[in-house]
């Protein structure tokens, strides 16, 4: 037989299933066992072909019972396999494997008493079902094997177990997840006590599934992922024929008691199992990895989060977490954030991972363990932490050890806390709690709720459950929970409009719980396209097989202002980002059928609308689901895959191979629209081992005609969709099995079906009926349409009455007939409409509603409170009480009061003190016994009725106050509550006391301090009723109390107040005094909180206005005025303004005596106004020499008038005079062209704007006029010049950095045929190069400036068009500011002084960029002026500036100043001559001293003899030269650098050490040679050289050489 592909790669799996040391364990096994689960074998059999039945047959029912009894069987299987696999205590008792209880430890017997029971009564109650078994036994099978006479029992029973133990499951978490209608104390449940004794340490392994199972869908992906792998590896298990199957004994205690102590065979053999077991797991999900490694990686996720924990010292405590993840994740513990190291403190922690279950275990707990720990998981998806608290307690009395029991976290029973028997009863409240919110598809929601339970355990922390519409909500990617241990909040991290809905929290306390809910609502965002639909909602994929799913959606409530057409689908495989359209064309059907899947694959959709103006925007995915047949889905979810703990009886037999597979049965169409035909069949019963798939034909009815029409790809999975069928034309349909041998015969022919849509568009709802709620909210209530089928829900439309704009209430369609409409305005006037929604499509909208205003509902009032005596007699009491905190949405009309004796304790019948109501909270009751004892109660009434009565007050004993004291103040009530201050406001005690009620004392406290912190809020006693408290602090709770006081003393208090806190309200407005145009005073108040019945209540003083001859009130909507008809001393006081039905919503204005006299300066401008002036009445000179006169005003209306008027006649527009008025600027002004003699005078504008006037004048006479008209004359003159060549700027210097002036001028209205000229004084000055004007400006350079510069400058701009001449002297005053600034850049460039040594002394320097004449430079020693000496003196050498000290002494040392003036300021330079500056230019002018000496000293010839001397021969030869020397030189005479004495032939003198002489008498050619004269001294030696040439005479006519001499050469030595 060929195998499954699936089946040919993977054959080492089937293998490992048959190792040897495997099967001869399970063999003996089946062997001692076979016996006695037989029966069992048999009885699950027929089970699960019961359960079997359940899609179509309704025998099921007939099995109810059984079916229960059988979960609770395998529920304590499920247990029992649970603690085998995991508890210590069960490695040597077998028997804890099925236990149920604490009860049945050490017992095996007891583990199997509920199943056994259970399979009893399932043996009888099948009986009769096991006959139809063997008819039906083809139809009902669900796995691949065939299905014999032998295996049949056995494996069909191993499947019932599994699915019975799912179902089972199911059931429990279908309970847990709906919202539970239980009653606030509800019973404890078996359930719950199983929940309790579960192990905490157990984890299921990576195959199972921990999600209910519904229509084929996968809740997660990453469960997707585990469900395909560990099907197609179970499926590679079986696919050999192999059968599994549990048996459970059933058998009698005493049985199970013996076979308890079994043999060291059989633990052997059971020990050989497990190993087995494991390792085949181990294969199976190293096969996990490998089988698609990219579509499993998924980020870590905890299933199970570790739990807080409270101890005592020396107990051991144990955090355990799971956690899921591919790769799997790493575990990290941190204690306070800080890494857990097991090694740093041996024996303190063990941390152990095993089966995803990871654990902390935490040895004899010290105090300091108490922190926080967090388990980190991480993997390459990501990282994932969960938290946990550790408290460990210290017992202060004496406490036994041996109570604490190591490794078990727990406390003794005398100290043991649960919430079932610590309190008889938990009050539980929330705080700060989540109203009604709207939100944006996109967008990030957050709702939270503070949570107060009392009493308080912090053992036990409350179960936090949040509900979506009565759906236990868990988290997701789209959903995160928290709980901080005070406040439970949800976020949504990316709302959608699937997330509109009623939320609810949940609270459980043990056996109590609280509850809270309110709505949410999300909002479509914008779409992309204008005009397109919002994007449709709550994609689900129902019926999923191998390579077929069908997607179903909810229609969105926008449509984008048109119709919409029809929907597209988009499917894509998980893991990959890449969106495949699955239909060319819209359908309209909300439900298709999406084919051409991949067996084994998961996919995810999503569905666009779309209308005429484009596609909306994707709707949220769908959840993953697998492609999968729905039998090997069950039989994946129903196969436990954790280590096995009951009996495996693994049988063989022989494939049955090349069996053509019979035909399928049940064929019929389950869906059938115009677009297409859904069918639906069972497997055919004889098929093999192999697997079937399926070929579908159709032909028109009344023919025989048929055709195929998946003619190329057979279906894998029992369900097609066929399209491309003519719509209103009937097919009959047929379905026939294939596989590796053959193709079937076909099944039964369908009945006839007619292609058309069998779901109608429902009809419109009708009987629209809207009731008011609150202020922003009607409840609109419908009934449902005739003949509606399969409605999935409703969409509410709102409209303001004459708008005709309609907006959508909800975005998610709401079940039922009635829905609360949120989100509306106060007092708007809004119609309702209401459209049914089905899979087929919308509705026609229902017809209007009656228009109704959006208020709040008419309630009768809460009850008053707080109920106290006022005063007391013999035979009546006053009572006083405060105002009912929900008044009903209206005015409380009065109040009644009963009362009733009380006699030993035991209260009497109430009785009526009043028919009639009372509006004052205090009333007087008479009729009363003396020294009896009375209860009260008291009901507040308004016109929607009578509310429920207080509660009775404490008992109180009618009799005569006789106390001095005046009773207690009543009826305290605060207002103006502001972040700093509030008002305070009473009435005076009804009991007076001996004397009359002299004033009173007001105290407050903070809210939660103890009556120690009450402090007076006044030092003195005041006699009025109210006083403003101020000091307070900004969100702090007050409260309040009174005293009154008379000559006895001081009263008692009255009763607090209610908790006030200070704050400032957003929108608090305050009383405005305002005066209008006419005068009238008045006090402004506004209030944009009121409710249709709010009143605006004005008093004086904080006492009801009765005297309404001085003011008037006038109240138009949300605004309240108070007019004083003539405010004088008699209005003086406090004016306070109330608002009646708002949260306490009023103000105040004190209007004091200054306050008056201000109003009232302000009201006579108002009566007799002017016309206010930004500018009065001024005069400007405009650029062609015109004059404007001008002013304005703040405003002027369109009705402004302005009449001109000159030396008071008045003036028009007209050729002198040009008058304009610009109302909208209030500018007016008047221009006259030219000033004249005759115009000097007084101008006057005068203003008229309605009743309000104004004026304002200009004078203009003598030296004013005569200056206005000289300016006004050269401006005219400017303007003429400028129309040519001109001069923006005038000729002016500056100068360079070099020191060189700069003369230059800024030109304007420049052409190329325009010249310059320069002159100084009257001479033209040549410049070599004409300006070229690009940049406007000319320039002309004078390099060093000095005083023969000096001059009158002048450049002349001239063209065709006019000439402009400017002028600049550079002369006295003119002159010296240009050398001063000169001699400022000279100073500027001055370098540091330096010091340098001379022959003479010491010389310092600066240099300069340039050095003139006027630079005055001073020098100064030690900040004292130098006088100028032959030794010291100044001097400038160049650019050179120099002090030289010739032959300085110590005297010279010190700071050395040369200070530069430019006429202006001083600029300094410096040089320290002192220490070793000194010593080293001391120094070194010494040695240049001596030098100079020396060379002053030395000897040297002066000069002579010559450097060269031609002779004829026999001539004399005479040489004379002086010599210099001190002390006189020596001479040596040297011929050829030998030294030669004087004889007759050539004679030497040396005459008084300065002359010396050379004398040849009569030269021969002997005498030619180079000689020398050598002097020397003591300071030195030189030498003078020259040549001596001797020629002989030619003969006669030759021309002799006449004698030669040169300079000699001289050369120091």
């Amino acid at each position: 037989m060929a195998l499954p592909f699936y089946q040919k790669h993977h054959q080492h799996y089937d293998r490992s299933y048959r190792h040897k040391e495997l099967q001869s364990a399970l063999s003996q096994y089946q062997k001692e066992e076979k016996r006695k689960s037989a029966a069992y074998a048999h009885g699950s059999a027929a089970y699960r072909h019961s359960s079997a039945a359940d899609y179509s047959h309704a025998t099921i029912a007939d099995y109810s019972h059984e079916s229960a009894a059988y979960a609770h069987g395998s529920e304590a299987y499920s247990y029992g396999s649970l603690a085998y696999d995991h508890e210590s205590a069960a490695q040597s008792k077998r028997s804890a494997a099925y236990s149920l209880g604490s009860e049945a430890l050490g017992r095996r017997s007891a583990a199997y008493s509920l199943g056994s029971e259970a399979l009893s009564k399932t043996s009888a109650a099948y009986s009769r079902g096991s006959e139809a078994l063997s008819k039906r036994m083809a139809a009902y099978s669900l796995g691949s094997e065939a299905l014999s006479k032998r295996s049949a029992a056995s494996s069909l029973g191993s499947e019932a177990y599994s699915l019975g133990l799912k179902e089972s499951n199911i059931m429990i978490e279908d309970q847990s997840y709906k919202l539970s209608p239980k009653a606030k104390r509800a019973k404890q449940s078996l359930l719950l006590e199983d929940k309790e004794n579960k192990g905490i340490d157990y984890v299921v392994p990576v195959f199972t599934g921990r999600d209910v199972y519904a229509s084929g869908i996968t809740d997660t992906e990453e469960e997707r992922i585990k469900e395909s792998a560990a099907y197609i590896a179970r499926r590679n298990l079986f696919a050999t024929g192999e059968g599994v199957s549990v048996s459970s004994r059933v058998a009698a205690s005493s049985a199970e008691e013996q076979h308890e102590k079994k043999s060291r065979k059989v633990a052997i053999r059971e020990s050989a199992e497990r190993l087995a077991l494991r390792k085949t797991i181990e294969e199976t999900q190293e096969f996990h990895r490998k089988l698609n490694e990219d579509k499993l990686l998924h980020a870590p996720e905890f299933v199970i989060k570790p739990r807080s924990h409270t101890v005592w010292e020396k107990q051991n405590v144990k955090l355990h977490c799971t956690v899921t993840g591919w790769p799997e994740p790493r575990v990290t513990w941190y204690k306070n954030n800080v890494p857990i190291n097991v090694h740093t403190n041996p024996g303190k922690y063990v941390i152990e991972s095993r089966y995803g279950l990871h654990s902390l275990e935490i040895s004899t707990c010290e105090f300091e363990d108490t922190a926080q720990y967090r388990a980190s998981a991480m993997n390459v998806k990501g990282e994932l932490s969960a938290y946990a608290s550790i408290v460990v307690k210290r017992y202060k009395g004496e406490i036994d050890d041996t109570f604490f029991h190591a490794g078990i976290v727990t406390m003794p029973l005398s100290f043991g806390i649960t919430p079932h028997g610590y309190a008889s009863r938990f009050e539980i409240h929330f705080v700060d709690k989540f109203e009604v919110t709207f939100g944006r598809e996109g967008e990030t929601m957050s709702l939270g709720c503070t949570v107060i339970i009392h009493p308080e355990i912090k053992r036990f922390q409350p179960e936090i459950q949040w509900y979506r519409n009565g759906v236990l909500i868990t988290p997701s990617k789209w959903v995160n929970m928290h709980w901080s241990g005070e406040r439970a909040t949800i976020t949504l991290t990316h709302a959608n409009k699937e997330d509109e809905g009623l939320y609810t929290l949940r609270v459980v306390m043990g056996d109590y719980y609280e509850q809270y809910s309110s709505y949410v609502f999300v909002r479509d965002t914008d779409a992309e396209i204008a005009g397109a639909p919002g994007s449709p909602l709550d994609v689900q994929c129902l019926d999923a097989n191998k390579d077929y799913v069908i997607i179903s959606w909810k229609q969105p409530a926008v449509d984008g202002g048109s119709h919409i057409l029809g929907y597209f689908i988009d499917k894509c495989e998980v893991g990959t980002t890449n969106w495949t359209q699955c239909n060319d064309t819209p359908v309209k059907f909300a439900r298709f059928p999406v084919t051409g899947l991949i067996e084994g694959r998961s996919y995810i959709f999503r569905v666009r609308a779309v209308n005429n103006a484009g596609i909306s925007i994707p709707s949220r995915v769908s959840d993953p689901v697998a492609a999968l047949d729905p039998a090997d889905r069950a039989r994946l979810r129903s196969h436990p895959s954790a280590p096995w703990t009951g009996q495996i009886i693994v049988t063989e037999e022989e494939p049955t191979e090349g069996v053509v597979p019979g035909p399928p049965s049940n064929l019929q169409v389950i869906e059938a629209t115009k677009n297409y035909v859904v069918l639906s069949w069972k497997p055919p019963g004889e098929r093999g081992h192999e697997g079937v798939m399926y070929f579908v034909e159709k032909c028109i009815a009344g023919t025989e005609n048929w055709q195929r029409v998946n003619t190329e790809i057979p279906v894998k999975s029992p369900r097609f969709a066929v399209f491309d069928l003519a719509e209103g034309k009937s097919y009959h349909f047929r379905v026939r099995c294939c596989n590796s041998a053959g193709i079937g015969e076909p099944c039964e022919a369908t009945e006839s079906t007619v292609v058309g849509d069998k779901l109608d568009i429902p009809k419109a709802p009708g009987r629209i009926i809207p009731t008011r709620n609150t202020d922003t909210s009607v409840v609109v209530t419908w009934t449902e349409p005739q003949d509606a089928k399969e409605l999935v829900g409703y969409y509410i439309e709102a409209s303001i009455v004459g708008s005709g704009h309609w907006e959508p209430c909800n975005n998610n369609p709401v079940k039922g007939t009635r829905f609360i409409c949120h989100g509306l305005l106060t007092d708007e006037n809004y119609v309702f409409r209401v459209r049914a929604v089905n899979a087929a499509g919308l509705s026609e909208f229902s017809r209007e509603s009656e228009a109704i205003q959006v208020k709040a509902a008419i309630a009768a009032p809460s009850p008053p409170y707080d109920i106290s005596v006022l005063e007391s007699v013999r035979d009546s009491m006053v009572l006083g009480w405060k105002q009912p905190k929900v008044i009903g949405g209206a005015e409380i009309t009065g109040y009644y009061v009963d009362y009733r004796e009380v006699i030993d304790g035991i209260p009497g019948k109430w009785k009526e003190a009043n028919v009639k109501p009372i509006s004052e909270r205090a009333y007087r009751i008479t009729s009363l016994k003396e020294n009896m004892i009375y209860q009260f109660q008291v009901a507040a009434t308004n016109v929607a009725g009578v509310g429920i009565p207080s509660p009775p007050s404490r008992s109180f004993k009618c009799e005569e106050w006789s106390i001095a004291v005046p009773g207690p103040p009543h009826d305290l009530f605060c207002t103006e509550v502001r972040k700093d201050s509030l008002v305070l406001l009473w009435k005076e005690p009804v009991y007076t006391g001996r004397s009359p009620v002299s004033g009173y004392y007001v105290d407050v406290k903070e809210t939660e301090a103890t009556d120690e912190h009450w402090k007076s809020a006044n030092e003195k006693t005041i006699t009025k009723r109210f006083l403003k408290i101020t000091g307070l602090k900004e969100g702090v709770s007050y409260v309040f109390r009174v005293r009154a006081t008379n000559q006895a003393g001081v009263g008692k208090p009255s009763d607090l107040t209610d908790p006030v806190i200070a704050q400032t309200q957003p929108g608090t407005k305050e009383v405005v005094a305002e005066v209008d145009d006419n005068g009238v005073i008045s006090l402004n108040f506004e209030c944009d909180q009121m409710s249709p019945d709010s009143k605006f209540i004005w008093s004086k003083n904080y006492e009801p206005i009765e005297d309404d001859s001085r003011l008037d009130v006038d109240t138009k909507g949300g605004k309240s005025k108070a007019v004083f008809k003539d405010l004088g001393e008699n209005d003086l006081g406090i004016y306070s303004c109330i608002v009646t039905d708002t949260d306490g919503v009023s103000s105040s204005y004190t209007m004091d005596e200054e306050e008056m006299k201000r109003l009232l300066a302000l009201s006579h401008e108002h009566k007799f106004p002017t016309i206010p002036l930004t500018s009065e009445l001024a005069v400007e000179i405009m650029e062609k020499g015109q004059v404007r006169f001008w002013l304005q005003a703040e405003k002027l209306s369109g009705n402004a008038k302005v009449n001109f008027v000159f030396n008071d006649k008045e003036i028009f527009n007209g050729e002198k005079y040009k008058m304009n008025v610009d109302q909208k600027t209030g500018l007016v002004e008047m221009i006259m062209e030219k000033l004249d003699a005759k115009d000097e005078g007084t101008y006057t504008f005068q203003l008229q704007d309605g009743k309000a006037t104004n004026q304002s004048s200009l004078v203009l006479i003598g030296d004013v006029f005569k200056k206005l008209q000289d300016e006004a004359d050269f401006q005219r003159r400017e303007w003429y010049r400028k129309q040519g060549p001109h001069f923006v700027e005038y000729l002016g210097w500056e100068v360079t950095s070099d020191c060189n002036v700069l003369l230059k001028c800024k030109v304007a209205n420049i052409k190329k045929e325009t010249h310059i000229v320069w002159y100084k004084d009257d001479r033209e000055i040549m410049v070599d190069e004409e300006h070229d004007f690009k940049d406007g400006v000319c320039t002309l350079l004078i390099s060093e400036f000095s005083k023969k510069d000096a001059g009158i400058y002048e450049v002349i701009l001239k063209d065709d068009r006019g000439k402009d001449r400017s002028e600049l002297k550079l002369l006295d005053a003119a002159f010296a500011d240009l050398m001063n600034e000169v001699c400022r850049i000279i100073a500027l460039s001055a370098t540091e002084l330096k010091i340098q040594s001379t022959e003479e002394g010491i010389r310092l320097y600066s240099f300069v960029s340039h050095y003139v004449e006027d630079l005055r430079v001073s020098w100064s020693h030690n900040d004292a002026k130098i006088k100028y000496t032959d030794r010291v003196k100044t001097g400038v050498t160049g650019e050179q500036i120099w002090l030289q000290i010739n032959e300085p002494t110590p005297h010279d040392k010190g700071k050395y100043t040369m200070e530069i003036f430019d006429g202006k300021k001083a600029h300094t330079k410096m040089v320290d001559l002192s220490g070793q500056a000194f010593d080293e230019a001391y120094a070194e002018f010494q040695r240049l001293k001596q030098a100079a000496i020396a060379e002053k000293n030395r000897a040297r010839v002066l000069g002579g003899l010559p450097d060269v001397v031609t002779i004829q021969e026999g001539k004399a030869l005479n040489l004379t030269c002086n010599v210099w020397g001190d002390p006189a030189p020596e001479i040596t005479w040297l011929k050829n650098e030998r030294t030669f004495t004087a004889d007759d032939h050539c004679i030497l003198k040396y005459e008084s050490g300065k002359c010396a002489s050379f004398t040849i008498t009569a030269v021969s050619t002997v005498d030619s040679g180079k000689y020398a004269l050598l002097v020397k001294n003591k300071y030195g030696t030189e030498t003078s050289d020259f040549t001596v040439s001797v020629f002989i005479p030619e003969e006669e006519g030759t021309i002799p050489y006449p004698e030669h001499i040169t300079e000699a050469k001289k050369k120091k030595v």
